[in-house]
């Protein structure tokens, strides 16, 4: 079935996936923009926070709200590369290697703390996220057009974590924290979950799938033909350079994450009902887009400035299209 390639469609689609999402998630309205960015722009998503603020309850809930298959993989520090995409077996009955897939072949896959795994067993990951393929001993087999990485991290500070590398970070559309809720969220979270002391599953509050795989794909292509101007081009560019010219980081933003960012900027407009990308959108998404994508300088290490602080003074300090 075609479906209309409007404005609306789109924003429809988000409307009902956030509305299912309520069921189980209170408050984390900006994690769930982001999701739905992620998953029409093709992308994917690190979601960090510390334990117990809903990170994997969250995903499973979008999982769920989606007529996609769904994975997961818990990474520990034992986990091999191979417990991931899988491996060829020898079959002495047909004196032949066969292939065993692993968990990372689905469609949506959670990557629950990925940070507790070591390196090389996190670029396991690195051609799946890229290509949507895996190669193993020459061959190379297809993860699908639908394939998305969710992945979830404790902050690296934490015992027992091993930080990303950078070409693995470089791989996800956005780095999202969860903070702590609020006040009136933390009570409505008690009152409603504060029966049991485990976590509640989707299907046991009542979430389902409200869009089809043919929704999605006709959205994002409606998403391809979403308008930005020429000077939101150059906005999006200044601001990308500006994170390699500034002095308080030491490398700055890839060619890569402003064509990323643009990406990211057409699907939240779509997703607000516009045909066209206005300089809010490039501005909210600026932060999550680029956190991960810059390092900082020793100096400004040690005057306890963040990649998030330096990205929004560049915002403030880079003039917008008017």
């Amino acid at each position: 079935m075609e479906y209309p390639a409007t404005p609306e469609f789109a924003q429809a689609i988000g409307e009902r996936v956030k509305s299912e999402l309520g069921k189980a998630i209170v408050g984390q309205d900006e994690a769930c923009d982001l999701l739905l960015v992620a998953l029409l722009s093709d992308g994917h998503i690190l979601l960090e926070g510390v334990p117990g603020t809903a990170k994997t309850l969250l995903v499973q809930a979008f999982a769920r709200a989606l007529s996609l298959d769904f994975g997961r993989i818990q990474f520990t520090p034992d986990l091999m590369p191979g417990d991931v995409i899988g491996t060829n077996l020898f079959n002495f009955q047909t004196n032949s290697f066969h292939f065993i897939k692993g968990p990372l072949f689905t469609q949506l896959l959670l990557a629950d703390e990925i940070n507790r795994t070591p390196p090389k067993t996190q670029a396991a990951l690195l051609q799946a996220m890229q290509e949507h393929a895996v190669t193993i001993d020459g061959a190379t087999h297809s993860l699908g057009q639908h394939f998305m990485v969710i992945a979830t991290q404790n902050p690296i500070d934490q015992q027992g974590t091993y930080p990303l590398p950078e070409a693995q970070l470089d791989r996800f559309l956005f780095k999202h924290v969860l903070d702590y809720p609020s006040r009136d969220e933390e009570r409505r979270i008690v009152a409603q979950f504060g029966t049991t002391v485990t976590m509640p599953s989707p299907v046991d509050l009542g979430v389902t799938a409200v869009i089809t795989a043919a929704e999605l794909d006709q959205a994002r292509r409606h998403i391809t033909a979403i308008r930005v101007s020429a000077d939101i081009v150059d906005y999006i560019v200044d601001l990308v350079r500006a994170t390699r010219e500034s002095q308080a980081l030491q490398f700055g933003a890839s060619p890569r994450a402003a064509t990323m960012l643009a990406t990211a900027a057409r699907t939240y407009a779509a997703l607000a009902g516009r045909d066209y990308v206005i300089p809010d959108d490039v501005k909210y998404l600026a932060v999550p887009a680029l956190r991960h994508r810059v390092i900082l300088s020793p100096n400004a290490e040690i005057e306890g400035s963040t990649a998030e602080q330096v990205i929004r003074d560049i915002i403030e300090q880079t003039a917008a299209p008017r």
